[in-house]
């Protein structure tokens, strides 16, 4: 690789390979690490590549080691990006008894309020830095993006895609967090990243993203059913009338008796890497 970044790890798989990275950072000013999957198929030529946000608390390597991915990627030829979910490191600012907020809770946004504007910048970070990086270093056809996530990524992977639906080819998420602007465990960082003014809080919310006149051409959602944070968190009802409202088509499957854990997101992995794979031409 190039001297832009630095390889931790690759090991083999389903003909692939699963690297770990790190680069420094310019976007939030700290090293950054992430995990790309590349199939077999790129021996042959640039492939489509596929987005993967993870959810609060976590890091790259809790769907590299939980999310049973690589064998649908390496069947449907598409890289698989995980990138991690805030800045860390001892200069950053955190909140280390609130999982809610800070290291490991980055919500996707580019923060505004001091002392955060400085490092939580994950929006900007995804959206320009990492993915030059993905097409300068990788056999990446940035022609054919896809994006999905699970909870705060989830929403990640929504807002991301209704502000830049000419870029992903398509947008899936399991368990978002559909309006966190109002949601229990999201209003309270979205306050402190970003101010007291709630309207300011609507372009890093889906709803309301949709509200004001953002469009995707479809989404796909599953939800499991014994999710403990189903009501107070995500409530993907909000996104249903949303998306009905604005004639935005959306697959919501309820999955009975199944919760948040990855668990859940494993067992229907490879569903959604089909349907990502389907719109990116593979």
């Amino acid at each position: 690789m190039g001297a832009l970044m630095e390889t931790i790890s690759t090991a083999k798989s389903h003909g692939g390979v699963q690297g770990v990275y790190r680069h420094e950072s310019k976007a939030t000013g700290t090293p950054m690490t992430f995990a790309v999957f590349v199939p077999p198929q790129a021996a042959n030529g640039p492939v489509p590549v596929l987005w993967y946000l993870s959810g609060l608390t976590c890091s790259h390597a809790n769907v590299m080691e939980k999310g049973e991915y690589r064998a649908a990627a390496a069947a449907h030829g598409v890289i698989l990006v995980a990138p991690d979910t805030s800045p860390r490191g001892e200069e950053v600012p955190d909140e280390p008894g609130n999982w809610q907020f800070g290291s490991g809770a980055g919500f996707y946004l580019d923060a505004t309020q001091a002392p955060y504007a400085t490092h939580y910048r994950m929006y900007s970070y995804i959206v320009e830095e990492l993915s030059a990086l993905i097409a300068a270093e990788f056999p990446a056809d940035m022609s054919r993006q896809s994006i999905f996530g699970h909870s705060m990524g989830g929403h990640g992977a929504l807002t991301i895609a209704l502000k830049h639906p000419d870029r992903f080819k398509s947008c899936s998420a399991f368990a978002p967090i559909t309006e966190p602007s109002t949601a229990d465990w999201s209003r309270p960082a979205l306050e402190k990243y970003l101010g007291t003014d709630a309207g300011v809080w609507r372009a890093y919310d889906a709803v309301a993203l949709i509200e004001d006149g953002k469009r995707f051409p479809e989404f796909l959602v599953d939800q499991g059913s014994a999710d403990p944070f189903l009501e107070t968190g995500l409530r993907p009802q909000l996104l249903a009338a949303a998306c009905a409202s604005a004639g935005i088509p959306l697959t919501l499957n309820l999955r009975e008796g199944y919760d948040h854990s990855y668990f859940f997101i494993s067992t229907f992995m490879a569903d959604h890497i089909a349907w990502h794979a389907a719109r990116l031409g593979r």
